[in-house]
């Protein structure tokens, strides 16, 4: 710290210039790995003295303040993105049956130390490290580098991303799959699926050009699409929990545990969404504050959308249909929340609120999907929609921010479409791959015995409600 009486006779702009460069000094070179410059002379005694501080001086200082600063907003995105493990945890347990929470609960936490640890040993460095254009190289952060702020800071708000599309695949499954070899899929999930199809979109390579110019801002395909599309092959090769469809197909309604649970989840999501959406611009600026701002509009225009579809067929809401249409909505805006205005997150919202609850009934009634939480419908269905509207509202004229230079509305679309599908494909085939592996060999559904006790027993010994 710099003693008052230190400044002596300098005038209020010398005093103001030399504390900053104290600062830079004694503060921001250590904290990026540098070593501090040594200090200059004694402090002047006037204001006029030869030892000064030009426009240089300034400059880097600015840069370096916007280092340190554009690093403790990571972080803080990060927190707010890693307290979404906790909203999906308490949405997941509301919504299953009583006897199915403490399962539930314990593949979230434990899922979310899988997914850091494999993320730390191989993932990091898959989807970041230098490599070609399909995968990265490197072990446990080595030969990879951050721009603009810390590497390590980098890695932490990358990590908890990824442990949030294992989240969304646990709730596609809930209520049949055994514990541990869940684990053995988010391993894989996380350390290889995951990571490789972020290395073509985020990672600096576009597939060999496939995907050139893709447009993902805050990772709807590389998070909300492979969970989603993950989850839909998982709930596929699983089949429906005994007792959801009749033999005629008609549909048994399996009821929540704690509304008030899942309510609180919600709301834990809709704060933690602001780091993963506003965080993603990697910097404390405009940008950040629009992708905050967007994504608000959206989850509330959608969550007011799905309410009005129930109240118009069934002339009531329920709970169940604004939570749901609250999360489609900060799903489906995730892709374009750096590239849309507020009129175009309207938009996001309502399409969101459609487009998703026709998808529930499409899953659920005409495929026979056994989806426990709806959440291909939600996160699929909704990171598909929001990944190609952004070659739609990034348009100017629609209060956009514009497209990257030589693409035109047509041209961002085909992109989109392409990146879209080759998420699709890798995760699907990547998650039939795993499953059938361990299904083969030590089993990945409950027997029915363990199924009708409920898994809480069966896997665990311990009832969440007593």
């Amino acid at each position: 710290m710099i003693a008052p009486a230190s400044f002596g006779a300098l005038s209020p702009d010398a005093k103001q210039t030399r504390f900053y460069a104290e600062i830079v000094q004694e503060q921001v070179y250590p904290i990026r790995g540098r070593p501090a410059p040594e200090k200059g002379p004694a402090m002047p005694q006037a204001p006029h003295s030869s030892h000064s501080f030009g426009r240089e001086d300034v400059m880097e200082f600015q840069a370096e303040m916007k280092y340190v600063l554009d690093t403790i907003w990571l972080l803080i995105s990060g927190a707010l993105v890693m307290w979404m493990a906790a909203g999906f945890a308490m949405l997941e347990a509301g919504m299953v049956r009583t006897k199915n929470v403490t399962a539930i609960l314990t593949k979230n936490i434990a899922l979310y130390s899988v997914a850091c640890i494999a993320f730390y040993l191989i993932g990091y460095n898959l989807m970041y490290g230098e490599g070609n254009a399909v995968l990265g190289s490197g072990f446990a952060l080595s030969g990879t580098s951050a721009d603009g702020h810390s590497l390590l800071s980098d890695f932490f708000f990358q990590v908890v991303f990824v442990a949030t599309a294992a989240s969304i695949v646990s709730g596609t499954v809930a209520e049949r799959v055994r514990f541990w070899p869940f684990m053995i899929f988010t391993l894989v999930l996380t350390a290889i699926i995951y990571p490789i199809q972020g290395h073509w979109t985020w990672g600096g390579t576009s597939l060999g050009g496939l995907i050139d110019g893709f447009s993902d801002f805050a990772g709807s395909t590389i998070v909300h699409s492979v969970g989603g599309w993950a989850g839909l092959a998982g709930a596929l090769l699983l089949g429906a929990r005994k007792g959801k469809y009749d033999s005629q197909g008609n549909i048994h309604p399996m009821p929540a545990s704690s509304l008030p649970l899942s309510t609180l989840g919600t709301f834990v999501l809709w704060l933690g969404w602001f780091g993963f959406n506003a965080g993603s611009a990697l910097a404390a600026n405009e940008g950040a504050g629009m992708a905050m701002l967007v994504t608000h509009v959206s989850a509330a225009t959608a969550s007011l959308t799905w309410m009005t579809i129930e109240w118009i067929k069934f002339g009531k809401p329920s709970l169940v249909g604004i939570v749901t249409g609250m999360v489609a909505g900060l799903a489906t805006i995730t892709p374009a929340s750096g590239f849309v205005g507020p009129l175009g997150a309207l938009v996001y919202g309502i399409s969101a609120g459609i487009v998703c609850y026709y998808g529930v009934t499409l899953v659920k009634r005409s495929l026979k999907i056994d989806d426990s939480l709806d959440v291909f419908a939600v996160h699929g269905v909704g990171g598909i929609l929001g990944i190609l509207l952004v070659a739609v509202f990034a348009s100017p004229d629609l209060g956009g921010m514009g497209y990257a230079k030589g693409m035109t509305m047509g041209t961002q679309f085909v992109v989109q479409m392409t990146g879209t599908a080759a998420t699709v494909i890798w995760s699907i085939i990547g998650t039939i791959v795993i499953i059938k592996i361990v299904s083969a060999l030590v089993g990945l559904r409950v027997d029915d015995e363990a199924e009708t006790d409920g898994l809480d027993l069966s896997e665990h010994g311990e009832r969440g409600y007593n």
